[in-house]
């Protein structure tokens, strides 16, 4: 079984990998004995994930990959975006990032949304990008008590549920991360 190194330490994303890609090995921060924080300094999605891979790969000499999730709310002209994870602030929980969301979102009309993720993978030293990215909106209240993050308030289009009211089967055969995941594993079952 290939074995691949997923820089995160965010144990969510981990574990929805995991479920989503079972036929192949994936070793964690952790298991590779990385205990310091990945930089996260570039403006864009794209430009987060490879800078993480990269990181990863520079110490491990290692396939790796690495991935960075953003939401994308119209009204707020794309915010929170590339900083979706702090965007209450830098250490900020799930549930003060949801508040400031809603908050921002008082009276809005528009709750057009967008969930973007780019993996970044690093395979025999060469580059690649695979982009998952599914439209929704940003409901009034949270609903539901799965998934992590922004799941509770997004809405994807053509669902009745929220993210986090889904479960992990449907939300992962759906979700941004699922869909870029799924181009990740077609392209290492053909390349790799």
């Amino acid at each position: 079984m290939k074995e691949l190194i997923f820089a995160t330490n965010n144990l969510h994303k981990l574990r929805e990998l995991q479920e989503i890609v079972s036929n192949f090995h994936i070793v964690s921060l952790q298991d590779i004995g990385y205990i310091d924080d990945i930089p996260e300094e570039q403006d864009t999605i794209e430009g987060n994930a490879l800078q993480k891979a990269r990181t990863i790969f520079e110490f491990t000499g290692k396939d790796c990959f690495a991935d960075d999730t953003g939401l994308e709310i119209e009204a707020l002209n794309g915010a929170p975006g590339v900083y979706s994870a702090r965007f209450a602030g830098e250490n900020a929980t799930y549930q003060e990032n949801v508040i400031l969301a809603l908050h921002k979102m008082q009276g809005q009309k528009n709750r057009k949304a967008v969930f973007k993720t780019v993996i970044a993978l690093i395979l025999d030293k060469k580059e690649y990008l695979f982009e998952g990215r599914i439209d929704g909106e940003i409901l009034v209240t949270p609903r539901g008590n799965n998934g992590f993050g922004y799941d509770p308030i997004f809405l994807p289009s053509g669902y009745d549920l929220s993210f986090a009211e889904m479960s992990a089967e449907l939300k992962n055969s759906i979700s941004h991360r699922g869909l870029a995941t799924q181009k990740l594993v077609a392209y290492l079952r053909n390349n790799a």
